[in-house]
């Protein structure tokens, strides 16, 4: 097995072995804490330009297939783990490491994931550096220092779609479960804004009875509401909120017209649009095991995770109301602008990969277009 390097732009480096491709890779580190679903993590758009590690020890078990994908690729950059696994698992295709050097894409295993997640918990995310070059550690921390960070950057706007399409696809029933909800008949159409979206999120929407039209981040306010659809989503995406062409402007534009529900960047344009501030987390959240409490109920939600900028509290006052907080550390992981029947969440309902405790929230986006 080749030889592999992992060099952080502070200085820190990590050795062990390469899988994937065999290629050298620039990006953010951080890490996931999920114990399971990496193809469904590596394919989140959200993950562009990020080498994802994984907290959890044992990679690879379940191998790769179609089924589980978020998207068309991985967006994810580079993988770091500890325990690199050949599958055994009845629904897997290829490897990992065959999945992974197809879309060239590369790996370092053999890592002490758990020394290098408590670096990143007390240092911070940072841009760092998977090598199989035999480059020196020194030259690939510099490498590293010389690379930009997400902060400022607009990633939403080139992968967003480049023309409308539609969706009509609900969840798959994979294990053939005869308790599976019957999907309803298409009783509402919703406009989703592509940010960066998983598909997962849409299919939840159709088994709550809606056609979605997914269109560009650049779709204005006017064309949206042109289309006369019953409701807007505002999906997932990658980078600084702050930074997407046009997005708050757009959304502002949709509020109090017609239902919206937000999820993740979704989220943070939604308390952009209302006047709110975002800003750059220290190491942000990312995993399937996040303790949310809503607000309105108390009732505590084990939910899925993947974000690297939050919203300020303070910037809402007087302009939405706070619904869901992490208990981890008291960010906002919920808001909603009543009078203007929209609301977001932080975090990611539709747990791919992930608990089903936040999957009601599809269903009150349909109870809000159905009034």
């Amino acid at each position: 097995m080749k030889r592999a390097m992992l060099a952080l732009a502070d200085g820190t480096v990590f050795e062990g072995t390469s899988f994937g491709a065999v290629t050298d890779t620039v990006g953010e580190v951080v890490f996931n804490t999920s114990m399971f679903g990496y193809q469904e993590i590596l394919t989140d758009p959200s993950y562009v330009g990020q080498i994802v590690t994984m907290a959890y020890p044992e990679m690879g078990n379940v191998g790769a297939n179609p089924e589980d994908e978020e998207s068309h690729k991985p967006h994810a950059v580079g993988m770091v783990v500890r325990n690199f696994s050949e599958p055994s698992n009845w629904r897997a295709q290829e490897t990992l490491s065959a999945y992974l050097a197809r879309h060239g894409i590369g790996g370092i295993a053999g890592v002490d994931t758990r020394k290098l997640v408590r670096h990143l918990r007390t240092h911070g995310a940072q841009m760092g550096v998977v090598s199989t070059s035999g480059a020196s550690a020194q030259a690939l921390v510099e490498k590293a220092r010389a690379a930009h960070g997400m902060e400022g950057l607009d990633l939403a706007t080139p992968i967003s779609t480049k023309t409308p399409y539609e969706w009509r696809t609900p969840t798959p029933n994979f294990l053939r479960d005869p308790r599976a909800r019957t999907v309803p008949e298409p009783r509402f159409r919703v406009v989703a804004i592509d940010y960066g979206l998983k598909k997962s999120m849409l299919s939840y929407l159709v088994d709550e009875g809606c056609v979605v039209t997914v269109v560009p981040s650049s779709t204005s306010a006017e064309q949206i509401l042109a289309m006369k659809p019953d409701g807007v989503f505002l999906t997932n995406g990658p980078g600084d909120p702050a930074a997407v062409a046009g997005a708050d402007r757009t959304v502002a534009g949709l509020l109090g017209k017609l239902p919206i529900f937000g999820i993740c960047l979704g989220h943070q344009i939604l308390a952009r649009a209302v006047g709110g501030r975002t800003y750059k987390m220290k190491f942000g959240h990312r995993g399937a095991n996040q303790p949310v409490k809503d607000l309105s109920t108390g009732k505590v939600e084990i939910t899925s995770h993947n974000h690297g900028f939050a919203v300020d509290a303070k910037s809402l006052e007087g302009k939405a109301k706070v619904t869901h907080i992490n208990l981890n550390d008291g960010t906002v992981e919920g808001l909603a602008v009543p009078d203007a029947r929209a609301f977001s969440v932080q975090y990611h309902p539709e747990s791919s990969p992930g608990p089903h405790d936040a999957r009601y929230l599809f269903r009150r986006f349909a109870l809000l277009m159905s009034r």
